[in-house]
């Protein structure tokens, strides 16, 4: 039977989240080394290499002297994102209520929807 007493089950708690947030961090600073358009191919492998041989140094280094630009890169990044996807929902879901009010008039005088059908597709695109 295996008997772990309180404290050492504490202590692997601990230890295991303090291990978790530090591989969260180490793949942060790798994903931002590689995403800064500004760091050239040599800093950046000068960065990968030390962050292989002294981690917890470079890690520390790292966000101490590029913290602030790891930030402002990581919100840059997802505000693309966000405009990226709101281009695409714009896209996907067709024309302005402007436009789809206009086709519909226009279909109405062409005679091709009836008053009823008009009136119905008016409140439906004004709300």
């Amino acid at each position: 039977m295996l008997a772990v007493s309180f404290g050492q089950a504490l202590w692997l708690i601990i230890v295991s989240f303090l291990f978790i947030a530090y591989l969260m961090m180490l793949f942060s600073v790798i994903m931002d080394i590689f995403r800064d358009p500004e760091l050239g191919g040599v800093a950046k492998a000068i960065w990968a290499v030390a962050l292989i041989f002294f981690p917890l140094v470079t890690l520390l280094i790292y966000l101490i002297v590029r913290g602030r630009g790891m930030a402002e890169r990581s919100i840059k990044q997802q505000t693309e994102a966000q405009q990226a996807f709101d281009s695409y929902v714009r896209d996907v879901a067709g024309a302005d209520p402007a436009t789809s009010l206009a086709t519909a008039a226009q279909l109405h005088e062409q005679g091709k929807i009836s008053d009823d059908e008009y009136a119905k597709l008016k409140a439906k695109i004004i709300g």
